[in-house]
């Protein structure tokens, strides 16, 4: 099998992170700062998106500004105000035993993608890692997701996605995957069930399973 995974609210709890970093560059603009609650839904969308709706403007200059406050507090400290989920080292660790490729389709810099998996020293454990380019402010999803797929040469057929937010279970099916939502993140139960998610997965040790019973039952029907 071929798995796909998203990387904040699926490999790491990031929220707190990504939180203070919003809550710093609105700071620094001179704004208000919606509660940290309302800030959670910016978790995994992209960033200039994200401030395009809160600052309500369109003006680049402006966006460009916020970004740029958000990515120098979050390489600082930010990045590293973050935690695996529960159970995450050893799932990934034994998918790869079992001969499954997996990779990482993130909303965040492909740069600061690679540097997480390697402070949590996941990174070994993943074929490629694919996210947006550092000035790439405005993309989606699903792109990044077929750009995955041509890109590693992976067969639809033999893939999957997981993720906890709607956007990964669209990409998923934008590209023909298999669509798993995982509820330990930021989406919840509601989010990915609205959303048309295959399946919803409540931990790690349940996904390790599950792909387990998925791949024998795609190789019973490949004979």
């Amino acid at each position: 099998m071929h798995v796909l995974f998203d990387l904040d609210g699926t490999l790491t709890d990031s929220r707190e992170g990504i939180v203070r970093c919003y809550q710093h560059a609105l700071a620094e603009l001179g704004r208000a700062a919606p509660p940290a609650s309302d800030l959670a839904a910016c978790v995994g969308p992209p960033l200039a998106a994200c401030f395009r709706s809160l600052l309500e403007t369109d003006d680049r200059d402006t966006i460009e500004n916020a970004v740029a406050s958000y990515r120098r507090r979050f390489e600082e400290r930010g990045m590293f105000e973050n935690a695996l989920y529960p159970g995450i080292a050893d799932a990934v660790a034994a998918l790869t035993g079992e001969g499954h490729r997996l990779y990482v389709v993130t909303a965040k810099p492909a740069v600061y993608a690679t540097q997480i998996l390697k402070h949590f020293a996941i990174d070994a454990f993943f074929q490629a890692v694919y996210g947006p380019e550092m000035g790439q402010r405005y993309f989606d999803k699903a792109a990044l997701v077929e750009t995955a797929l041509k890109t590693s040469r992976i067969p639809p057929v033999a893939a999957c996605m997981a993720g906890d937010r709607s956007d990964d279970v669209a990409a998923a099916k934008e590209n023909g995957l298999h669509a798993i939502g995982v509820t330990w993140g930021y989406g919840g139960h509601d989010e990915l069930s609205r959303s048309g998610a295959d399946v919803l997965i409540d931990s790690a040790s349940e996904f390790l399973n599950y792909i387990r019973t998925r791949q024998t039952s795609l190789t019973k029907h490949a004979h």
